[in-house]
């Protein structure tokens, strides 16, 4: 606490103590609640297939697989779904206002008869769309057999 005092030369000094115990109380509940935090930003991670190969078990050398260099693009819209495929376009509309995902699964299935070394795609979706439809689109390209997803922060175009 601030005091002031009278010296003997006439003038005045100050005394200033400046009370830290508040500081600490305020950085120890700071710390334990981001190590509490830390805990789930692990939990709630999504394994998406961002390691091709996974980890080695033996010294042999692993050959990468075999993939169509076709372009593949999922767009998700306002409007339903677009898959791109090199130039062809398949367009499937909502239903009922929500996404027909088991029509998707159908045009995916049909595109991975077709490309069966096909594994990866690119999935665009705009910003003002809720996070479910990504989800849920992902999850078609997983049950569809496309397992390396690669999300494009740019949009759709």
């Amino acid at each position: 606490m601030a005091q002031i005092e009278e010296s003997s030369k006439g003038g005045r000094g100050s005394n200033m103590d400046v009370n830290i115990i508040p500081f600490i109380d305020l950085m120890s509940v700071l710390v334990i609640f981001l190590l509490i935090t830390a805990v789930w930003t692990q939990v709630s991670m999504i394994q998406i297939g961002s390691s091709i190969y996974g980890k080695r078990t033996s010294d042999e050398k692993i050959e990468p697989p075999p993939r169509a260099e076709i372009p593949f693009r999922l767009d998700i819209k306002a409007n339903g779904y677009k898959i791109v495929v090199g130039r062809q376009e398949i367009v499937i509309a909502k239903v009922n206002d929500e996404y027909d995902g088991k029509k998707l699964e159908s045009e995916l299935n049909k595109i991975k008869e077709i490309y069966p070394d096909k594994m990866d795609c690119v999935v665009t979706m705009s910003d003002d769309l809720a996070y479910f439809n990504l989800i849920g689109g992902m999850d078609a390209l997983l049950q569809s057999g496309f397992p390396q997803i690669s999300i494009a922060t740019a949009g759709v175009e």
